[in-house]
């Protein structure tokens, strides 16, 4: 006894169109989702080097307004007595630099064993410290930029450096989103305190 043939089911045709159909719009989910995921992870990173940068154009902001004397200003390095720490009872050697291939900011601190011109550094005590892992330095950008008190740009070599009265610093870092620009800079500008007070 045979049975009505009235089933239907997919020709070959229509389950290759259905199967190109599904994988073209997973591609397309999965860069979308994939491309998002990238941006989100890539902004968050710089979000995050932004406010790490925030806080140390601040830190650097703190040290360098009440520096005691500088000793050596030039573009990208800067070497004064300073207290480093809000605690510290008396000023120490802090010198802040590049490394040679620009991409990190050091400060070198050195304690005193009293503030100058008494004290004398004490050499046991030398510490780096690691400012900013991913420095940027942006071409024609100068780290540390000094003004005497006309506000006149002073260029070094600056033979005296008690006519400095106040210091830009101009910190960046790379960016790491597609979408933003090439770098994140943060510029602080500090007017140099009567060079006797703590921070």
């Amino acid at each position: 006894m045979s049975l009505p043939n009235n089933s239907k089911g997919f020709t070959l045709i229509e389950l290759m169109i259905s199967i190109a159909v599904i994988s073209v719009l997973s591609t397309t989910f999965f860069t979308f989702f994939n491309t998002t995921i990238s941006q989100y992870l890539s902004l968050h990173r710089d979000s995050l080097a932004f406010a790490d940068l925030a806080t140390q154009s601040q830190r650097i902001g703190n040290v360098v307004r009440g520096v005691t004397d500088i000793t050596l200003a030039n573009d990208n390095e800067l070497t004064a007595y300073a207290y480093f720490a809000p605690s510290d009872t008396y000023v120490s050697i802090v010198h802040y630099y590049l490394t040679n291939s620009n991409t990190k900011l050091l400060a070198d601190v050195t304690h005193m064993t009293a503030n100058p011109p008494i004290g004398t550094p004490i050499s046991s005590s030398l510490k780096t410290f690691n400012i900013i892992d991913t420095f940027y330095l942006p071409t024609g950008i100068k780290t540390f930029t000094y003004y005497d008190a006309a506000n006149n740009v002073l260029t070094p070599p600056i033979s005296d450096e008690h006519t400095i009265k106040s210091v830009k610093i101009s910190l960046a870092v790379p960016s790491k989103s597609p979408v933003a620009s090439s770098n994140t800079t943060m510029v602080v500008e500090v007017s140099l305190r009567t060079r006797k007070t703590n921070l």
